[in-house]
């Protein structure tokens, strides 16, 4: 499979390169040449096969020959070593829970694999690489704990200063080695513009090798089409996903899987107040302003990278995205009220960003009422404690895997909202 810049499609490069280097030249995301399709037989004794084999299937064609297939086939039973429930809440409705990796959140599957990729690129050489990466609070933690300790390997996270939770912060901040993390008196969408900067500076890029580990990268994207395969798997329908989406890579995913003949019958894309790609669904108007802090933190990205990959998916055709993508927004009074509920009615544990995705699902549903309903919980509740409702923060239960991380001190590099100031940094590393 070779991949195309979204900025001219006459810039290919093999699937390596486009691990390797994240980012085109010309600032374009790498997008594949080919969408395949399933075998209709594969989909049809899915509940019969393995996840690494549905894994395989889902990412064989993307990487090729690239890597071996006894390398690629551990590369994802390393990803996918921990469970990806269907937990029924009420009705026709149910939550796909992302959160049993180490870092308690989904990202942990896109970093795991990236990582397994670019360990294997880069077996035979002795250049160190810097892994540079922005972060809304996910990220971040998934890709320190994907890449911790990963000979000739540097990660360097940048992460809005204030703007991030407790246990985030701490997942970011406390591992040290080849871990380092920079707090930026920014925003996320600031982090992210300062990242794409440095990509496209030919003076860094002689001076250290970068690479990215945001969902730009196409290895980091691409195995998120695992979850919506593993969700088939277990409910064996066609179901409508509803994901709480902040730079849309997961749901690009989600609908890649379904260009290749995943069954789905709709997707939600549930945003918060950052609303851009709402807005756009609703007018045909790309027209974003500036990241707005809420209580789903992830989700504070008000220019999403992925959403052109999206349009692309569709040749641009709005009237055609339409027919596949709902896009709502809500507020944190909302959130808030759907988390109490959902707790108080169905002893079922929201995280802010899981609120999100069951309200875009709730409000999709009363349209659809014969539809079964699937929402992405795509972190352990866990990670918001500090601004969960007062009302409910007794009842979240800290895993006894991230207790030790209350008691370490934060280590980090505070640094202006500055591209020159980052730029300085990095000479110097």
């Amino acid at each position: 499979m070779k991949y195309y810049s979204l900025q001219n499609k006459q810039h290919v490069v093999s699937f390596e390169d486009a691990v390797v280097a994240g980012l085109a030249p010309d600032k374009g995301l790498y997008f594949p040449e080919q969408i395949p399709a399933f075998d209709k037989q594969f989909l049809d004794n899915i509940g019969e096969k393995s996840e690494v084999e549905i894994g395989y299937a889902a990412i064989k064609p993307f990487v090729g020959e690239e890597i071996p297939d006894e390398v690629l086939r551990k590369i994802i039973a390393d990803t996918l070593s921990f469970p990806f429930p269907v937990t029924p809440v009420h009705d026709n409705i149910y939550s796909l829970e992302l959160w049993h990796g180490p870092t308690l959140a989904f990202k942990d599957v896109g970093a795991r694999f990236m990582a397994g990729c670019l360990g294997y690129f880069r077996r035979n050489d002795t250049r160190p690489v810097t892994v540079l990466v922005a972060t809304s609070g996910d990220t971040g933690g998934a890709v320190a704990n994907g890449f911790y300790d990963v000979p000739g390997v540097k990660v360097v996270i940048l992460y809005p200063s204030g703007k991030v939770s407790t246990l985030q912060e701490k997942q970011l901040t406390t591992l040290g080695r080849n871990i380092t993390a920079l707090e930026i008196a920014g925003t996320f969408d600031d982090c992210q513009r300062m990242v794409k900067t440095a990509f496209l500076d030919a003076e860094l890029q002689a001076h250290s090798l970068l690479t990215s580990a945001n969902s730009i990268n196409v290895a980091r994207w691409l195995p998120q089409m695992f979850y919506y395969l593993l969700a088939y798997k277990q409910l064996q329908k066609e179901v409508v996903f509803s994901v709480p989406s902040g730079n849309f890579g997961n749901i690009c995913a989600g609908m890649m899987a379904a260009a290749m003949g995943l069954p789905v019958k709709h997707f939600v894309a549930s945003t918060n107040v950052n609303d851009t790609v709402p807005r756009f669904m609703e007018n045909g108007q790309y027209a974003p302003g500036q990241a707005k802090p809420t209580l789903s933190n992830a989700m504070d990205v008000a220019d999403p990278s992925n959403f052109v990959r999206i349009l692309q998916l569709f040749m641009n055709n709005l009237p055609a995205l339409k027919e596949k993508l709902t896009a709502y927004s809500f507020d944190d009074k909302a959130t808030v009220a759907t988390m109490e509920a959902v707790w108080n009615e169905h002893k079922y544990m929201l995280d802010p960003h899981g609120a999100v995705g069951y309200l875009g699902l709730q409000k999709y549903l009363a349209t659809a009422k014969d539809a079964t309903g699937v929402f992405l919980e795509t972190a352990h509740p866990v990670k918001f404690a500090d601004t969960a409702p007062a009302a409910l923060q007794a009842q979240i239960v800290t895993p006894e895997s991230v207790q030790y991380l209350y008691s370490l001190e934060k280590q980090s590099v505070q640094l202006p909202n500055d591209y020159a100031a980052l730029k300085d940094w990095l000479m110097k590393q």
